[in-house]
């Protein structure tokens, strides 16, 4: 009998629970080694000077733009095709998003619109490496340096990714990762901002520690701050988690190439696209389904037979509080709009087996079949 599905799940093993156990056996539950550990450990790995360890990816975001002075009247550049805490941070500091397309194969922000959204008011690019496949780096980097603006990496999808040679995290004036069970590797929540801007990174840990600054009082506050900290325990379990990324990122590759190869054989199912120049890392496994094909007829097709599927994402765009905020319409972001109808993200998960990727792919096809005979 087959094993049930699970859309997804973190791969937590042994090693992971004697590293967190060690924390609470300690006494020192916050403000203590480990997080330091985690942030040597994560700098080190993307190559950067600095990492700094937070609660959430959407607090590591939200730290960026408030060190980069980002605030009221200023627009920053966003893709309407990624969770909302991209565009959440952008409204915290009380700046304006402005929507830009998206590449209609690889999901990932258009360089061309990028450039049309540009106006005096842009002040960044919220550059969203989608899924874990790195955007088109080296034209978001001619043109955010043509027009004098920053960009900020939301890589919180693709620790691992590489553009070119070089990792993910490398590139922009700061990037974020974020740890959630569902991500490449789990600090159950967090986050974290890595950058080689030196001003930056001390001014994000001031903030995510009630402004506090390093050489002052503990009660002596420099700035507005937020309790942003990452605790013992959770940065513990990231420091057990990331010594093992090699082997649980080339699991997720080996996954993803399952259910390529069985995929390519299934009509009306596009596997997803990965650029020759970059490494994928597989945050999700979302496919693209050919024109009309009901997706949420296949969605209750696959869970009547046990097997878990979602759509992803909804544009951020046509979410009700930003329609009803900035009086964004359908037909603005033709691209996004067709791809968001059209995706459906498959279970995966480092511990699924081969059995239940012919269990998912052999579900699919009979769905896609019976919704086209219909």
């Amino acid at each position: 009998m087959l094993k049930p599905i699970a859309m997804s799940a973190a791969d937590i093993d042994e090693t992971d629970i004697a590293a967190v156990v060690e924390v609470l056996r300690s006494g020192r539950l916050a403000l203590g080694p480990k997080a330091e550990e985690f942030e040597h450990l994560m700098a080190d790995y993307i190559g950067v000077r600095h990492a700094v360890a937070v609660n959430s990816g959407t607090a590591a975001l939200h730290l960026i733009l408030c060190a980069l002075g980002i605030g009221p009247g200023d627009e920053v550049l966003v893709p309407s095709f990624t969770f909302v805490a991209s565009v959440n941070a952008i409204l915290y500091v009380g700046a304006t998003p402005v929507f830009v397309d998206i590449e209609p194969e690889t999901y990932t922000m258009d360089p061309g619109d990028l450039e049309h959204k540009i106006t005096p008011k842009t002040k960044a690019v919220m550059a969203v490496d989608v899924f874990g496949h790195p955007i088109e780096w080296e034209d978001v980097l001619t043109i955010v340096e043509r027009h004098g603006m920053v960009v900020i990496d939301d890589s919180a999808e693709a620790l691992g990714a590489e553009y070119r040679g070089e990792k993910i995290g490398r590139f922009g004036t700061a990037a974020v990762f974020a740890f959630y069970p569902n991500k490449q590797i789990t600090t159950g929540e967090g986050g974290i901002v890595v950058t080689n801007d030196d001003d930056l990174a001390r001014v994000a840990r001031s903030l995510r520690n009630q402004g506090r600054d390093a050489e002052h009082a503990w009660l002596q506050h420099e700035r507005l701050g937020y309790n942003y900290r990452l605790n013992e325990m959770s940065a513990a379990l990231g420091v057990s988690q990331l010594r093992k990324i090699d082997r649980m990122l080339s699991r997720r590759n080996h996954v993803a190439k399952m259910y390529t190869q069985r995929l390519s054989l299934l009509d009306l199912v596009q596997p997803p696209v990965v650029k020759p120049h970059v490494t994928m890392s597989w945050f999700v496994y979302v496919v693209t389904l050919a024109d009309g094909l009901d997706r949420n007829a296949l969605i209750h097709a696959l869970e009547r037979r046990g097997i878990p599927a979602r759509g992803y994402f909804s544009p951020i765009h046509l979410q009700p509080f930003i329609r009803e905020r900035f009086g964004t319409q359908p037909g603005m972001l033709p691209v996004t709009e067709s791809v968001a109808k059209r995706t459906l993200a498959l279970a995966f998960h480092n511990r699924i087996t081969e059995a239940q990727v012919d269990q998912v792919v052999t579900g699919l096809e009979e769905a896609v079949r019976r919704s086209n005979a219909a």
